[in-house]
């Protein structure tokens, strides 16, 4: 007795024994920064998913510009984030750190291209309450294309962080943000 080996059409899964097709791969979820050395408080924070862009977000790093280490990846708390790959931990809607409340992302620490400095405390956040809304003081309330601003974070508009965390919930957990 022969046995022909089963074959699928190209781009699909082979059938699994039983003539059912295989599962298919779980998609993967990538975020991407990509800093815009201009304007870096008009940089891009892009959900990747399946290498398809999904959602592109305005967003901020760092004192800016006109601060003198607002684009030094190596200044903790006033230069943007160092790029390279960040392991991407878990969301959380109701944050309550010192500095950061609500919608945070935390992302692992990061040693700097001056292979000295490790950056440490890092988030994609807004300024908002520790329950997502706004608040009267100036670290929990956003007033507009300043407030891109950050030390060293990734810093969205709330409205988009928001939208960004429903995007999120639609598919796998991103496990990577990427900087460059």
């Amino acid at each position: 007795m022969s046995i022909a080996a089963v074959t699928a059409p190209s781009g699909q899964a082979a059938p699994a024994a039983g003539g059912r097709p295989a599962a298919a791969a779980a998609a993967v979820t990538t975020l991407k920064f990509v800093r815009n050395s201009a304007d870096p408080q008009n940089s891009r924070l892009l959900v990747v998913r399946n290498n398809k862009t999904q959602a592109v977000f305005r967003a901020g790093s760092g004192l800016g510009r006109s601060h003198a280490k607002g684009r030094d990846e190596c200044a903790s708390a006033k230069g943007w984030l160092p790029a390279g790959t960040y392991t991407v931990g878990t969301r959380q809607t109701s944050y309550n750190g010192n500095l950061i409340k609500g919608y945070a992302v935390p992302l692992s620490n990061k040693t700097c291209k001056n292979g000295r400095t490790t950056r440490t405390e890092l988030f994609i956040h807004s300024e908002m309450t520790r329950t997502g809304g706004q608040g009267s003081t100036e670290s929990r309330r956003w007033d507009g294309v300043g407030d891109y601003k950050s030390a060293g974070c990734i810093k969205l508009a709330p409205e988009d962080i928001k939208k960004l965390f429903r995007n999120l919930d639609g598919g796998s957990a991103p496990k990577h943000l990427v900087v460059v």
